[in-house]
């Protein structure tokens, strides 16, 4: 609230009493709904990394699995492929570097939005590789431009945005941590 003099014709002084709403972010309903929308984002997130190591069947069978040898990058980065940067995602299929960086992308992203910690690193890599994922195959399958990876990558750092790691989350605790407090980017 804001308090400010006016001063009438007749020079006497009055006072002005301003009241500015809450930004919707703020209100209880609103911060809720921002922390269900991470924690469905993360667990998109999760899943895909159990489905890949484990291979419970959703998109990656048994025989398949990552902790039986199989690569979680090979079958669909091999295959998939579409548009401008095909060659490129043919090229690092099934690379035991980009296995790594996929499943610990997965696992880290995903952790970090069901936790509501280290939300700004998370949308800067989560965007990262949701956008990567939306150039394996363009143009999208239904739409001339948009699908549901930029989508993500635009949700992923509104969440980032409006702090959704505060409700439901560890996302207060963490940013009154002394690493966070030395290193703000961690928040």
């Amino acid at each position: 609230m804001a308090v400010s003099e006016h001063k009438t014709r007749t020079g006497r002084s009055t006072l002005i009493r301003v009241v500015t709403p809450k930004p919707l972010t703020e209100s209880p309903a609103a911060r809720y709904i921002w922390a269900l929308a991470r924690l469905a984002l993360g667990w998109v997130f999760v899943w895909a990394f159990l489905d890949k190591m484990f291979g419970l069947g959703h998109e990656t069978p048994a025989a398949k699995a990552w902790i039986d040898g199989g690569s979680p990058t090979e079958g669909f980065l091999k295959n998939s492929p579409t548009g401008p940067f095909a060659g490129f995602y043919n090229d690092i299929a099934g690379a035991a570097w980009a296995d790594w960086l996929f499943m610990l992308g997965l696992a880290a992203i995903g952790g970090a939005l069901i936790l509501g910690i280290g939300m700004r690193i998370a949308a800067v890599t989560g965007a990262a590789l949701l956008v990567m994922m939306w150039t394996a195959v363009l143009p999208p399958d239904n739409n001339p431009f948009m699908d549901d990876h930029l989508i993500y990558a635009i949700l992923i750092v509104g969440l980032a945005l409006v702090s959704a790691g505060d409700t439901l989350g560890l996302g207060r605790w963490w940013g009154e941590t002394r690493l966070v407090k030395r290193l703000p980017i961690l928040k």
